[in-house]
């Protein structure tokens, strides 16, 4: 028994407002005093669990600690739990309602951290708060969800002993009005939306508006504009979609050939302004779930990073590279392909480096310094460096963005595929998967609150975030199993005065896609967080998503933020994400003006990254500290703006680009690249681009660094291993390393 004293007598706080917290010291106990029920302001006032049967994971004393003492209405009497973590409390509320509050009196030994869950059956729980920090003394929290069955879910404790509560009062109702849904809602402005029968002339224009507004204008690349183009299913004539910045293309079919478009979805060189002859700031935009039938035979795709092509069928050839290129001009440094088909060709052009990933082609042609593919029909054979392909048979796992489409009825719904494992080919036609009604989603729109998006996922539903720009000034908090966060058009987050823009409770399978993270002017410590630190929990069978996700730091506004995007969870899969420290935009850039240290740190285990784009970042750029990760596809450039060698780092010549934790044992990448162009000081060094503990279990493959135009240098490939770059006598030509160890 504990030689602790009783701290409270059940003194209760009413709330300001519903989803505050409040926690005090009480005073000794007087041994029978009865509680007032208090509610969360916004719920109705009885005590819905007063004098009902309670369980518990354990009990300190069966016969005087028991469960059913914390909802007997009396302080004198108490619950407590064995003297570990991760111990529950629950109570039957005797049938299924609506619950909006709860009021925890702890005794001293009370949760550091815990979460209240809601089930209808005692078996399946979800979330019905976030994970909360404990105050101790009375806790007044707003919940929100339905069922019978109500559990306060202890995660560590802040004592040496156990979780004890003197009462858990448990309200119901809704707290506020639910908020609207639909199956066929208004997406807003930024939105068209075409049929057959829209004339051919009508589809064009808008296309050519959207484009031309863009044309060589300096605010396109940073600015507000966010166009989608949406085809429901059918077969349409010549249309010419340029695509420009922010700008997605899609269909609205179940398979991609369900919308046949005649004509070519272009993306070319010429038009950027400041970039005219290049391909190179090709960025944010995106083709899916289409069929196109190219205009002569060849439809081009001269993109650079943020520019995914998912689930598209080309019925010919395709080319990445802009109609320049070559003589000098006509860059391009992209890309990623997934889900795909191309009968004819694909021709890299003048790519750097490429990802495809999971897609069927009719023959690739090309190389420069990075081509990689994994789950590829129609790959070429692996042979690093000569040329430089580096080939996978299969992705080591799996599961395709989700996407929206249009039934039979006319309402849209959003299909979320399978996971698959040792992954090859295009997915379609019949993706397996299951589909949500969009009546399931709360369509957000510009101007939509942090407060509102977290009541709408307080209410149990997905969010479905429709084109435009967000400020965000709390953080959006997922915490319910299975929800889904969905981007349409480059919908972006910006988070105001610091905050973390969205965090993600350590709970199974969920998707979020199509999103920008655009780093306010206060620093945020992390702009994406998922799962919970130091939780590790197997999610195999239904991990964590993140895909064609994109973090910027300046460009825009003077953004900051330590860390773009932290992943805690175990088997998160990042499946195509940019995160960029900003080398120009229309707010000015600079070492000490939009500053951020890492782009990703990993501190899941075996979480997997297909398709890792990560650039310019003030650290290391990316940092893995879970064991048994896996990395297919990286490709980096270090910061450019580094002002000289002991500013950047002391004791060493910078950071490494990719660096796996001392305390890695198993870990394992393919096809990284990692380059320099320090133009503000070219004598400035980095002792290497990867830098990993030298065991057996941690193993890269095909790894090489390039100095861009031979400013700056790269000592080494993988630690003290590989040829540094530039080599003497060459110009921008890759330093390779085929294996290491």
């Amino acid at each position: 028994m504990k030689n602790v004293a009783t701290l409270m007598i059940g003194l209760t706080l009413a709330l300001s407002a519903c989803g505050s917290q409040n926690g005090l010291p009480g005073g000794p106990g007087s041994g029978n005093s009865l509680l007032h029920a208090q509610a969360v302001t916004g719920c109705a006032t009885t005590n819905l669990a007063q004098g009902k049967p309670a369980t518990a994971s354990s009990t300190e004393n069966a016969a005087s600690l028991g469960a059913g003492a914390a909802v007997d209405n009396n302080t004198a009497t108490r619950w407590s739990s064995a003297f570990s973590d991760a111990q529950w409390l629950q109570v039957d509320l005797g049938s299924s309602q609506p619950l909006c509050g709860v009021t925890i009196q702890w005794e001293a030994a009370y949760a550091k951290t815990f979460q209240m869950l809601v089930s209808n059956d005692g078996t399946t729980w979800t979330a019905a708060s976030p994970v909360t920090t404990g105050t101790g003394g009375t806790q007044n929290l707003s919940i929100s969800g339905t069922g019978r069955y109500l559990r306060m879910n202890g995660i560590q404790r802040v004592t040496q002993y156990g979780y004890s509560i003197f009462e858990l009062q448990v309200f119901g109702g809704t707290g506020v009005t639910p908020l609207p849904t639909s199956d066929t809602p208004d997406f807003g402005p930024n939105v068209s939306i075409f049929d057959t029968s829209t004339p051919t002339a009508t589809i064009q224009s808008k296309l050519d508006t959207a484009f031309n507004a863009q044309l060589k204008n300096p605010s396109a690349q940073f600015g507000d504009q966010r166009n989608v183009f949406l085809f429901k299913p059918g077969t349409y004539g010549r249309v010419w979609a340029n695509v420009g910045f922010y700008t997605t293309v899609a269909g609205l079919g179940l398979n991609p050939d369900d919308v046949t478009l005649s004509g070519s979805i272009n993306v070319d060189s010429g038009w950027v302004y400041g970039d005219e002859k290049n391909a190179t700031q090709n960025f944010w935009r995106s083709a899916e779930n289409i069929a196109v039938v190219p205009e002569g035979g060849t439809d081009r795709w001269a993109v650079s990073q943020a520019a995914p092509m998912r689930r598209v069928h080309i019925r010919g050839n395709l080319t990445m590279g802009p109609s320049n290129q070559d003589g000098g001009q006509g860059y391009s440094s992209g890309g990623f392909i997934a889900d795909s088909k191309v009968d004819g060709q694909v021709t890299s052009g003048s790519q750097q480096q490429w990802y495809t990933r999971d897609s069927t082609l009719g023959s690739w042609s090309g190389s420069n310094w990075n081509m990689v593919f994994s789950g590829v029909g129609g790959a070429p054979a692996q042979s690093f460096p000569t040329p430089p392909y580096t080939v996978l048979g299969g992705t080591p796992v799996s599961r395709e963005k989700p996407y929206l489409y249009i039934d039979s009825a006319g309402k849209y719904r959003v299909f979320l595929p399978n996971l698959r494992t040792n992954s090859a080919n295009a997915t379609w036609p019949n993706t397996p998967g299951t589909s949500l009604p969009l009546s399931q989603f709360y369509v957000a729109k510009p101007g939509d609150s942090a407060a509102t998006l977290n009541q709408a996922l307080a209410q149990g539903l997905n969010l479905f975030f429709t084109p435009g720009v967000y400020h965000v000034s709390q953080t959006v908090n997922v915490t319910r199993a299975n929800t889904v966060i969905f981007g349409l058009g480059f919908a972006t987050l910006v988070p105001d005065n610091g905050v973390n823009a969205m965090s993600v409770a350590d709970v199974d399978g969920v998707r979020i896609a199509g999103l920008l993270f655009d780093a306010g002017t206060v620093n945020s410590a992390a702009l994406l967080t998922v799962g919970t630190s130091g939780s590790h929990i197997s999610h195999a069978a239904n991990p964590t998503t993140v895909q064609d996700v994109y973090f910027r730091i300046g460009g825009a506004v003077a953004g900051k933020a330590t860390t773009s995007l932290i992943v805690n969870s175990d088997n998160t899969i990042v499946d195509h994400i940019w995160a960029w420290r900003a080398d120009h935009g229309n707010s000015p850039t600079g070492w000490t003006v939009n500053t951020a240290d890492t782009g990703m740190i990993v501190n899941g285990n075996s979480v997997l990254a297909t398709g890792l784009f990560v650039e310019h970042y003030q650290k290391y750029q990316v940092i893995w500290n879970g064991q048994n990760g896996k990395t297919v596809f990286f490709q980096n450039e270090m910061p450019y703006d580094v002002p000289n060698q002991a500013t950047w780092r002391s004791g060493a010549k910078g950071y490494a680009a990719y660096k796996v934790a001392d305390s890695v044992t198993t870990h394992e990448a393919w096809g990284l690249g990692a380059y320099s162009y320090f133009n503000v000081d070219p004598t400035i060094h980095a002792d290497r681009a990867i830098e990993v503990p030298t065991v057996a279990g941690v193993k890269i493959h095909d790894a090489l660094t390039v100095s861009l135009g031979n400013v700056g240098f790269i000592d080494h490939v993988v630690n003290t291993a590989g040829p540094a770059a530039p080599q003497p006598g060459t110009n921008t030509q890759p330093s390779n390393l085929i294996s290491y160890p």
